[in-house]
């Protein structure tokens, strides 16, 4: 027995590989495996199954995939290895022999080769732990993010593991196998700098020059193309080597100082001498103060590769500072790595960059760096190739408080370099209390600040801004706006040079300016639990956090990942050192105060939504203020109109408002969801309003899923009338088909289990088991996947208010779903009692669906004669009642008990009376069961021919269907009496779907 992470997750077997099934079982074995031999609890398995907010049953999933798991490994005889799957508590652990996981083989390996002597050796060990990848690791699993944490750190030892086979076969001489060894990781990982330099110095040594510095170039202009970046040292060093001609790997690094080596970071460039006046700032620009000259554009000269190239007299050792209008410090080739390639007939050599003592200091208005800014690092990426255009405009938008102004100046500060000529910022308090800056007040500011002399600067907003792009044409400058409201405010602001970077802020999308200008939007949404716990430790301190991590974790999660939440937070914590992590945990908790403890002085979370909301026009603020009142975690415009009082066109245009302004977002279309904390503050708004808000939303729901229950089994019975003071919504969700309206069952199911959970806390009771018992379309289809609990839930509500009614239909379905899960002494108790009750409230049709699912545990019990008394019962009251789906539900199962009963001819006769009484394309799953008993009936009659045409036939319609579980029960009997390759094949996959399904 082996295990597998270094590729697809897998156990392989004498026999073959296991069949694990779904990738979220993949995913817990993988979890354990990673931590094996050491308990892992079910939080942690939750977070490497689920990426988002995990359902309801996520527990229940967990133990059925453990349950499962168990069983395979038992069956694979486990144990005779020395692997067991343990339940300890509230956590899991697989406990095996180390030699059998190839993760653990892997690193024994890498540590032996580290122990080598001869390279030789080393090499057959390298070779032999990489041998062991069979592609990148935890395939096949759900990439969940503490999975995509270890697969990405296996993958990093995997590709330090071939830089160190590389050096190895260096080590032999082999320089050639080191290239080819490389060559393909450089391929896979074209941005990874250490790859690209080995392979580099190994091409170089294999006597392959050409292709080393192609190989440079080539990564150069990824690099500067994909992130904006110039190449690290690594690379700059190589591409030094080559340059050199340095015959041995350690000339660079013994080289005096100042040679042999490629100077690190960019040189300034541009400033010219401080009183030059020949710049676009000069006289004709209207310009009379000192104002740093931009690179002439003239002076730009393109080498053959499209880099830029010193020109003939622009070698530093003709001129040791910089000359105006010329460069300072050019690059090699390009590189920007701050030396300067000789001309041709001279041998290349490195040179030292030139001082830059006396050059002016270029403009910042910048404000300091963010202190504690902690991750982001996807979006600060995402700045630098926005910024690599030309005159880019980049847009960062997000709510309030996600720390849109701290990522541009994070942004700002560290690309510094970038903008030799300056650096300008405008707070334009789109979102204040204290309204908008007049434009020509930040014009005025940006003009002084570009050495315009006051009396120069124009009086008009037009003028002003045609003078700011005029200064700005030839300049490589930094323009940050800080808190946009409009489009139309970030225009006149905009630099007029193609090397100019603008980058704006705003809580509002800004598509104007997408439209107009092609702004690059960079949206920034909540932080991750490790940053924001990590933000905490920024300011706390360390110590403190790592003190309680569980209580950091638990307030990071209260906060939402809102950054200016956290922040509060940590300064509430900072000033009171007595106080616990978990003591300030135990108060957020309350939602009821939670917002009054993230709010410090003039600071706070509830300050920055209400600068937000009070810029929204009526119809927006209203309909948030009752989203505050949702009790689900997500919303389309048909639940919002029912929660505001409106119809969904209206509550459409309201969510496109609040989309606008980061307060709720779309996560799919016509889906919706909101922050914690303004889902809060939305309540705060109107407290008042939900009651009705509450019965809307319920009613809303009722009146969907009826409609949803119609579509997917047309004909069936409803389960109940609707409540005394029902309020039918304005408009109902159209279902147009089965698989629309199922598919609106299975994403709506946390949702109205939250909903019935809402209605039953708020005494809505009536509501509360309605709704939960509406979703029987999706209890019979997926009737393993974990109903018991809810249906409990509707059985409380039910007796809640002394329903016999309700209380009947709640035990009816319930006890079915605990049949299925194997718990029928359980069921048993809850079916005896259902009939009673259904007489009790005379209902004839509930206690004939009582009766068959009791006969049905019956039969499973032995008691055959007792459940075929019951079955027929159930027959002669739908009868009665005229109600044709309960009649041909209780014939389906009087069919199976005569056929176990060895009964055929009866069989035929019930699936045949069945089978009349409805239209053959309603009830599929119904008619699939029916041809499968009757196909059998035939082949226990010895119609063989006859039995297998009905089988196929009920399988054909079930795999059409997608009723995987019916396609199964046909095929299986197929191939009880024959071996046809097809039926085994289509069984095989059947069986795979509603596996994976599971």
């Amino acid at each position: 027995m082996e295990f597998r992470l270094l590729g697809t997750v897998s156990v392989d077997t004498f026999t073959g590989p296991l069949p694990l099934g779904p990738a979220k079982r993949r995913s817990l074995l993988a979890a354990l495996l990673l931590s094996a031999n050491t308990p892992v609890s079910i939080s942690r398995l939750t977070d490497s199954l689920w990426d988002d907010t995990p359902p309801l049953h996520a527990r229940s999933v967990i133990q059925g995939h453990v349950s499962r798991l168990r069983a395979l490994l038992v069956g694979a005889d486990a144990e005779a290895y020395g692997v067991e799957l343990v339940t300890l508590g509230d956590a899991y652990v697989l406990r095996l022999p180390e030699t059998l996981l190839d993760s653990q083989r892997f690193e024994e390996l890498l540590t032996l080769a580290r122990g080598q002597r001869s390279p030789a050796d080393a090499v057959l060990m390298l070779k032999e732990a990489l041998s062991l990848w069979q592609g990148p690791a935890l395939s096949g699993a759900f990439a969940g993010r503490p999975l995509q944490a270890a697969a990405h750190s296996l993958e990093e030892s995997r590709l330090a593991t071939v830089e160190q086979l590389a050096r190895a076969y260096a080590d032999l001489g082999e320089h050639n196998r080191a290239a080819a060894v490389l060559r393909a990781e450089a391929v896979a990982h074209p941005m990874r700098e250490s790859l690209a330099a080995a392979l580099m110095t190994a091409l170089y040594r294999a006597g392959r020059q050409s292709e080393a510095l192609d190989w440079f170039h080539r990564t150069r202009r990824l690099l500067a193309d994909e992130l904006g970046i110039d190449p690290g040292h690594e690379l700059a060093d190589a591409y030094a080597l080559i340059l050199r001609g340095d015959p041995g790997p350690d000339a660079g690094r013994n080289a005096p100082e100042g040679h042999g080596t490629a100077a690190r970071g960019p040189a300034r460039v541009g400033g010219g001498d401080s009183g030059s006046s020949g710049g676009p700032g000069g006289p004709a620009g209207g310009g009379t103060g000192p104002v740093p000259a931009a690179r002439p554009a003239a002076d730009r000269r393109t080498g053959p590769d499209g880099e830029t190239a010193a020109g003939p007299g622009d070698h530093p050792a003709n001129h040791p500072a910089e000359q105006p209008g010329g460069r300072s410090g050019g690059a090699v080739g390009g590189a920007g790595v701050g030396t300067v390639g000789a001309p041709s007939q001279a041998p290349p050599r490195p040179l030292p960059v030139p001082s830059l003592a006396g050059e002016p200091h270029p403009t910042d208005l910048l404000p300091r760096a963010p202190r504690g800014f902690q991750g982001r690092t996807a979006e600060l990426a995402a700045l630098t190739r926005a910024a690599a255009g030309e005159a880019p405009v980049c847009l960062v938008t997000g709510p309030a408080g996600v720390g849109k102004t701290a990522l541009a100046l994070q942004w700002a500060h560290r690309n510094q370099a970038a903008f030799p000529d300056g650096r300008l910022f405008a707070d334009l308090r789109g979102f204040s209390d204290t309204g908008e800056p007049a434009l020509i007040e930040v014009l005025r500011e940006f003009l002084l600040a570009l050495g315009v002399a006051p009396r120069r600067v124009p009086e008009s907003v037009a003028a002003a801004a045609a003078l700011f792009r005029s200064l700005t044409d030839r300049r490589r400058l930094l323009v940050v706006l800080d808190n946009a409201r409009h489009s139309a405010t970030v225009r006149p602001l905009l630099p007029g040079g193609t090397d100019c970077v603008t980058l704006v802020t705003s809580r509002h999308r800004l598509e104007g300016l997408i439209a107009s200008d092609a702004a690059r939007p960079v949206p920034l949404d909540v932080l991750e639990p490790p940053d924001s716990t990590a933000l905490l430790a920024g300011v706390l301190g360390e110590d403190r956090v790592l003190a309680e991590p569980v209580a950091a974790r638990r307030l990071a999660e209260l906060c939402g990942g809102l950054p200016l939440a956290l922040r509060v937070t940590a300064a509430r914590l900072a000033g009171r050192p007595t106080w616990t992590l978990a003591g300030l945990a135990d108060e957020l908790a309350d939602e009821r105060s939670r917002l009054a403890f993230l709010d410090v002085d003039d600071t706070g979370v509830s300050a920055a939504l209400r600068l937000t909301v009070q810029q929204l026009p009526q119809d927006a603020v209203h309909q948030l203020a009752r989203l505050g009142h949702h009790p689900g975690s997500h919303f389309d415009p048909y639940t919002a109109a029912a929660l505001a009082g409106t119809d969904p066109v209206v509550a459409t245009a309201a969510l496109e408002q609040l989309a606008a302004a980061h307060l709720v977002t779309e996560t799919a279309p016509g889906r919706w969801i909101l922050h914690d904390l303004v889902r809060l503050y939305g309540r705060g708004m109107d407290p008042e309003g939900g009651p009705d808000a509450l019965i809307g939303v319920l009613d809303h729901y009722i009146a969907t899923a009826l409609a949803a229950a119609d579509t997917a089994e047309p004909g069936g019975e409803p389960c109940f009338v609707l409540p005394e003071d029902y309020h039918r919504p304005v408009a109902v969700r159209d279902f147009v088909d089965r698989p629309t309206a199922m598919h609106w069952l299975a994403t709506e199911r946390d949702n109205l289990a939250l909903a019935a959970v809402a209605a039953r806390t708020a005494g809505f009771h009536d509501r509360a088991w309605r709704i939960i018992l509406l979703q029987w379309p999706q209890v019979v289809w997926r009737v393993r996947d974990s109903w018991s609990p809810l249906l409990e839930l509707a059985l409380d509500s039910a007796r809640a208010r002394d329903d016999a009614y309700a209380e009947s239909r709640v035990l009816n379905l319930l006890g079915w779903v605990l049949t299925e899960e194997g718990r029928t002494a359980e069921a048993v108790a809850l079916l005896e009692r259902s009939p009673v009750l259904a007489r009790q409230a005379g209902d004839r049709l509930g206690e004939a669906t009582a009766l068959i699912n009791l006969a049905v545990v019956q039969a499973e019990q032995g008691e055959l004669d007792t459940a075929l008394e019951g079955c027929g019962r159930a027959v002669e009251l739908a009868q009665e009642e005229r109600d044709a789906h309960t009649e041909m539900l209780a014939l389906q199962h009087l069919a199976r008990m005569q056929l176990t009963a060895n009964r055929p001819h009866e069989a035929l006769e019930s699936v045949r009376t069945a089978l009349d009484l409805g239209p053959e394309h309603e009830e599929i799953a119904r008619r699939v069961l029916l041809l499968t008993t009757s196909g059998e009936a035939r082949l226990s009659l010895g119609e063989e021919d006859e039995g297998i045409r009905l089988l196929d036939l009920a399988a054909e319609e079930a795999e059409n269907s997608g009723y995987d579980e019916g396609a199964v029960r046909a095929l299986q009997a197929l191939l009880r009496v024959t071996a046809e390759p097809d039926y085994l094949k289509r069984y095989e996959q059947a069986v795979r779907r509603l596996t994976e399904d599971g």
